[in-house]
């Protein structure tokens, strides 16, 4: 019914490619429960009562490769613990082992043998033989990296053997090695090692046994022989000396300068340069010179390797003969390093490998600063700033990395003229590359040192304020990236600007962004560098107002802060705290605030509080400190009481142990400095054998010192500030005082001229009165009877008007006397006169008087005159003064106001003399006279 009926097939294997069924049936292989079988576990089993140089000795002899290369890198550790037996029976095995080995045999053992000789493992003359033979007889090694290999433990070989054993094992074969029959990689190992065989022996010797190999291999038909060569000639040069180089080695060396290949050249030409501190003027003039001017020439010719070496030596160059070229000669070197800087970049004449180019752009800013130095810093401007400019803007960023990298040297020779190239470095700090700002902030502080040192030019010019944008700018471009290490370094340089930036002016500009970065950073690192810094700008500003206003800011946003991060960061500020500031401004600012902080509610913090409670604790000093400590073994005591947290209760516990062991007394050294033996060596011999003897008190001995140190610079910064308020006080005061002094310059003007007139007339009234009361009194004299009643009546007439005549110019002391003496005469008139007898000596006495009088008079009239120079003197003062205080500065005026007073005052002096031995003449005189009356 169902013709087409399907039968069913047994099942057979499944159908597809032949690769799935591979698969399928490798799936399905038997597992193997172990990877090696019984007997590979039998070999590699090794008895465990073997030491370890019979398990060396088994493992080389019957072990399997993989064992016989763990022996062998472990040789150094057996030769440390049993050089002697390691050198009878291991070695000996590795040495049959290394015949016919691997290259990985090979090359473990090589390194071994090295390590050995470098670590200076045995000792040398006893088993290096052994090792030397090993060396020497797989040196010409088939595979040119094992070869290399025995070469480099050779070379170090021959540091430690003995002249005689390289003479005998080394110097010998070399020369056979050496021959062009040999290969080209036996004779490249006779150059190394003969350059460094050079340096153990003495000149004769070189000259003799290596100067003539030497010469053969500078010769040799392939070309890599000869460059190695030039390379290893410098090291037998310094051993034979100047004059047998110029006579044996530069003939060489110019020959090989003049070589057809230009990798030769190229050797030879570093060789003579290298090679040039060992010539002297002639050579340098005749043979150096006109070297360097064909290489320049050369150089045009598009001949990279030679620019390149040329690039890089140029600065040596420039240095090594600037004594030594013309005017001509130099212009044309500073063109060729001007063409040099600008190598590569986008134009039309230049066709060069864009990495040869920027590797000679490089080379340049590496020799900048010799340039600098070569064409002088004050002819910069017009010699070197464009292609030092065109550098510090290259597009490649390895160029402008690597002129950054020599930014600080070019600004340290510029010196007065950096401000040339302000410019560039405000370029430098707002590029875009990273790894230039890395470059530049390696020597920030050092730029910033020398640019900031010219003070207000840099503010009359404007510029202060491009260079603070521009470095604010270049610390937002590191904050925003990745790049944490750098942003760490570019805060550590910003800590200078606290000595070289006016403290207004860095509270205003940094003080507020490094306070941002300390509480909203995210990197630990970052955070606590930007405590340091702030820390440091804080103890550098000499305004007390902001030094406060930035404790308060601590004080506010970090320790008494909303976020649990911000007071763990107050802790890290204490701590860095105890480093810069001295012991007695840490308690005063930062301790108690710390202290508070034993009731924080989250753990952590007080956690932290435990660690840094012995440093807290190590800031004080009894007696002094003593209400601190009481606060500190409080809060220690809620700890111990309140603390519910275990790790919390942990440290603690840990802390007070800790605790314990501090010594809070005062240091030695201030007992030393009350006692009275501070004079005698007696305490320095204490404190050296204390310090000898105890570590812990060396170094707290050191620590109090540097606290002492830090103390007193605080308290000059304090007595700095106070100076600048008086500065400031004195000018305002000055200002005033000046105002005054022109105010009493006018008026005192005035009175002299009125008192000048009054005196002149008062004196010459006086003068008449007084001739015409002597007058009077000789006629009387003459006239009356012997009574002396008239007499007395008109002597206190005659003291009246002398009292009268004095003047303005006369000092009450002269009154005095003259009162005196008119009681004088009064107690003497009582006495009988004989008048008629004496009536002519009398007459003539009153004569004499007169005579006197008049002088007086004229002395009078004289000291009225200088008393009016005086005051005309006065008056030329003070208009000096006014002038002076329109042109020069307060200090100047100051000094020059006081010289003209001084002046003034010894005029005075001098007239106040003259008037004083006037007065005393004209006392004399009236004194002789009473005298003469009486008689």
């Amino acid at each position: 019914m169902f013709p087409g009926r399907m039968t069913l097939s047994p099942p057979g294997p499944p159908c597809g490619p032949p690769e799935e069924l591979q698969e399928l049936a490798f799936i399905e292989r038997p597992i193997r429960r172990s990877l090696k079988t019984a007997e590979e576990i039998d070999q590699l089993t090794v008895d465990e009562d073997l030491n370890d140089v019979e398990r060396a000795v088994y493992l080389l002899s019957v072990g399997q490769e993989v064992q016989r290369a763990s022996v062998i890198s472990n040789l150094p550790s057996l030769v440390r613990q049993n050089p002697a037996e390691t050198f009878r029976r291991v070695v000996p095995k590795v040495r049959e082992v290394l015949n016919g080995a691997g290259a990985e045999i090979q090359l473990a053992a090589a390194t071994s043998f090295l390590t050995i000789l470098q670590d200076d493992i045995i000792l040398i003359h006893t088993h290096t033989y052994s090792i030397l033979k090993t060396v020497l007889l797989h040196l010409n090694h088939r595979d040119a990296v094992v070869s290399s290999a025995w070469l480099e433990t050779l070379l170090s070989a021959i540091n430690a053997l003995p002249k005689e054993t390289i003479k005998q094992e080394v110097l010998n074969p070399l020369l056979y090695q050496s021959q062009l029959s040999h290969s080209v990689q036996a004779r490249l190992a006779a150059c190394r090692i003969l350059g460094k065989a050079s340096c153990k022996f003495d000149s004769l010797i070189v000259k003799k046994e290596l100067l003539p190999l030497a010469r053969s291999l500078c010769r040799d038909v392939e070309s890599e022989v000869r460059v190695c060569m030039c390379h290893h000639l410098e090291s037998m040069a310094r051993t034979i000396g100047v004059d047998d180089t110029r006579a044996e080695l530069l003939p060489e060396l110019l020959e090989l300068a003049g070589d057809e290949e230009s990798s030769v050249r190229l050797a030879a030409f570093d060789s003579i340069i290298s090679l040039m501190e060992m010539m002297d003027g002639d050579d340098r003039l005749h043979l150096l010179v006109p070297l360097v001017m064909s290489a320049c020439d050369a150089s045009s010719q598009v001949d990279e390797g030679v620019m390149v070496s040329l690039s890089f030596q140029f600065g040596k160059l420039c240095s090594g003969l600037a004594g030594f070229l013309s005017d001509e000669q130099k212009r044309l070197l500073l063109q060729k390093f001007q063409v040099l800087c600008i190598t590569g970049l986008p134009t039309e004449e230049n066709r060069m490998d864009v990495s040869e180019s920027t590797l000679i752009r490089c080379n340049c800013c590496y020799n900048l600063p010799a340039m600098v130095a070569f064409v002088d810093p004050s002819h910069f401007l017009s010699d070197l700033y464009p292609p030092f400019s065109s550098l510090c803007s290259d597009p490649e960023v390895s160029v402008r990395r690597s002129v950054a990298a020599s930014f600080h040297q070019v600004v340290k020779l510029l010196g007065s003229n950096v401000h040339v190239i302000h410019k560039e470095l405000l370029l430098l700090l707002q590029d875009s590359a990273l790894e230039v700002l890395d470059a530049l902030m390696n020597h920030l502080d050092e730029i910033l040192e020398v640019v900031l040192s010219r003070g207000d030019n840099l503010m009359l010019d404007n510029k202060l304020p491009e260079l603070l944008s521009a470095l604010l700018s270049a610390e937002q471009q590191v904050g925003s990236s990745l790049r944490w290490r750098l942003h760490e370094k570019l805060l550590h340089r910003y800590s200078c600007l606290s000595r070289l930036l006016p403290g207004e002016l860095l509270h205003q500009t940094f003080s507020a962004r490094i306070f941002i970065i300390l509480t909203t950073n995210k990197v630990l690192p970052v955070q606590k560098e930007a405590a340091r810094t702030f820390c440091t700008f804080l103890r550098y500003n000499r305004k007390q107002e902001q030094r406060q206003e930035m404790m308060e800011r601590l004080i506010q946003d970090l320790a008494q802060g909303r976020s649990y991060w911000n007071r763990l960061r107050f802790l890290d500020v204490c701590e860095i705290a105890t480093e810069i500031f001295s012991r007695k401004y840490f308690n005063k600012h930062f301790l108690i605030p710390a202290l508070e902080l034993v009731d924080d509610p989250v753990a952590n913090v007080r956690y932290k509080l435990c660690q840094l409670l012995p440093w807290l604790r190590s800031s004080l000093r009894l007696p002094a400190d003593k209400l601190l400590l009481q606060k500190l073994d409080f809060c220690v005591q809620k700890f111990l009481c309140r603390e519910k947290d275990k790790d919390v209760v942990a440290m603690i516990r840990k802390t007070v142990l800790e605790l314990d062991k501090l010594d809070l007394s005062e240091p030695v050294r201030s007992w030393f400095t009350n006692t009275r033996t501070m004079n005698t060596s007696a305490p320095r011999l204490f404190l050296t054998l204390m310090c000898c003897v105890c570590p812990q008190f060396h170094m707290r001995h050191e620590w109090d010192l540097l606290d002492q140190k830090k103390e007193k610079e605080e308290m000059l910064l304090l007595e700095m500030e106070q100076l600048e308020r008086q500065q400031n006080d004195g000018k305002l005061g000055s200002d005033k005082h000046m105002e005054r002094k022109r105010r009493d310059s006018k008026t005192s003007l005035s009175s002299t001229k009125s008192m000048s007139v009054s005196s002149s007339t008062g004196s010459s009234s006086s003068g008449k009165e007084m001739r015409k009361a002597k007058l009077s009194r000789s006629r009387s004299l003459s006239s009356q009877p012997t009574s002396s009643k008239p007499m007395n009546s008109d002597r206190p007439l005659k003291a009246k008007d002398l009292g009268s005549s004095s003047g303005l110019g006369k000092a009450t002391r002269d009154d005095l006397v003259r009162t005196h003496f008119t009681l004088t005469t009064q107690s003497t008139s009582s006495m009988p006169v004989l008048i008629r007898s004496k009536t002519t000596s009398l007459l003539d006495q009153a004569s004499m008087l007169e005579q006197r009088d008049h002088r007086t008079s004229t002395l009078d009239h004289k000291t009225s005159n200088r008393d009016h120079r005086n005051n005309m003197m006065e008056h030329r003062t003070s208009s000096l003064e006014e002038r002076e205080h329109r042109t020069s500065t307060p200090e100047h005026r100051d000094h020059r106001t006081s010289t003209l007073g001084q002046r003034s005052k010894t005029m005075e002096r001098g007239c106040g003399m003259k008037d004083s031995q006037s007065r005393k003449l004209s006392v004399n005189r009236k004194s002789s006279s009473f005298q003469s009356e009486r008689d």
